[in-house]
């Protein structure tokens, strides 16, 4: 059930890109913005059709913010391989942007990915003017100066500075670089549906965390065919990671903690959050 889900969320999500994208005429910057959102898990796109599901929003209304959070997705991958931050060749089994172009194609990408995303979300059939504020002014506080991009300059802070961070540190770090753009599609699901928050982003806060523990477990464990990316990479800058400090028995036993916490905060919605259940479970248990 929650495969099928997910395939069918999948292929939704990436018709409905390939449709808004394909408008956008084909120069090198639209090409870019194609091949950079095309493919991945979708798990952020899927989480906003499943937490609006929960309160009956229309999957055709909320197919717009699951694609916003896609391009952002996508624009903060392109960025975080460039040369500049964590210079990498390989995203998703292909080369990344700036290695099948260059660099200045790759940033102009991901600042055009990530414009995109807000003027899907002030889209009219996306919500009412109320929900569409709401979630322009959510989205930019998860990815910017507040969420994503302050994670992401914590991290080259740390690298910078040469040490290694505390457990609470790269708590911290990651639940700003990988978990508020986690936590957005949870909170998104429920502006749609005209909900209280709490749970699903106690929920979202839960998973986001599993995800970048199982990532880091990955990053040790893992096949870099199947990840489709380089591996290994952390541990050999000396970085700290939840397995460095955790341990790897340890880092798992927290993961799967973790997504105990997060099916517990879904008692209200009771046999709807099956799916949700089953991907916090899918997240600690994903080979890449």
């Amino acid at each position: 059930m929650f495969e099928d889900a997910l395939g069918a969320a999948q292929d939704a999500i990436g018709g409905f890109l390939s449709e808004r994208l394909g408008t956008l005429g084909d120069d090198r910057v639209a090409e870019g913005m194609r091949y950079a959102s095309d493919g991945g898990k979708r798990l952020r796109g899927f989480l906003v059709l499943e937490t609006a599901g929960l309160f009956g929003v229309p999957r055709d209304q909320a197919l717009w913010s699951a694609a916003a959070v896609e391009c952002v997705h996508a624009y903060s991958l392109v960025h975080d391989d460039l040369p500049s931050m964590d210079d990498d060749d390989l995203r998703r089994g292909r080369p990344t942007v700036h290695r099948k172009w260059d660099e200045a194609t790759a940033v102009l990408v991901g600042d055009a990915l990530q414009t995109f995303a807000f003027e899907l979300l002030s889209d009219p059939a996306a919500g009412d003017a109320e929900q569409r504020v709401a979630l322009v002014a959510s989205l930019a506080r998860a990815s910017g100066a507040q969420g994503m991009v302050l994670g992401q300059a914590q991290d080259i802070a740390a690298e910078t500075a040469g040490r290694a961070l505390t457990l609470d540190e790269i708590t911290e770090l990651q639940g700003n670089k990988t978990g508020r753009l986690i936590e957005w599609p949870a909170e998104a699901g429920a502006i749609l549906g005209r909900a209280d928050p709490t749970p699903l982003r106690t929920y979202a806060r839960a998973i986001g965390l599993a995800f970048q523990i199982a990532d880091d477990i990955l990053d040790v464990t893992g096949d870099s065919a199947k990840a489709g990316k380089a591996l290994r990479k952390d541990a050999e800058a000396g970085k700290a990671t939840f397995v460095s400090l955790l341990g790897l028995d340890g880092a798992r036993a927290r993961a799967g903690a973790l997504v105990g916490e997060a099916c517990a905060a879904l008692a209200p919605y009771g046999e709807r959050s099956q799916n949700l259940q089953a991907l916090a479970r899918y997240i600690i248990a994903r080979e890449m």
